[in-house]
């Protein structure tokens, strides 16, 4: 499923990017280093999965495959992800 968000921030694009970034070099437990990411594991009907902040409302949510560094984004989302 492909859910688009209206408009997505620049700030958060570019953050975005610099996510990609760190976990192509350092894989997602460089996230976990950067404190302004917030990575965290998520609980409920999203456990399994992962959330770091790409802005104040925004969050990137993903799962980690296997133990080969393959990275799922499920979505970027404005913050609503425990209303689900």
């Amino acid at each position: 499923m492909v859910r688009k968000l209206p408009r997505i921030p620049v700030e958060v694009l570019k953050r975005y990017e610099k996510w990609k970034d760190i976990v192509a070099v350092t894989g997602p437990d460089g996230l976990r280093l950067i404190k302004g990411f917030h990575d965290e594991s998520l609980r409920g009907k999203w456990q399994g999965h992962r959330s770091s902040r790409l802005g104040l409302k925004y969050r990137l949510i993903y799962r980690i495959e296997n133990e080969a560094l393959y990275v799922q984004v499920i979505d970027i989302t404005a913050h609503d992800y425990r209303r689900q």
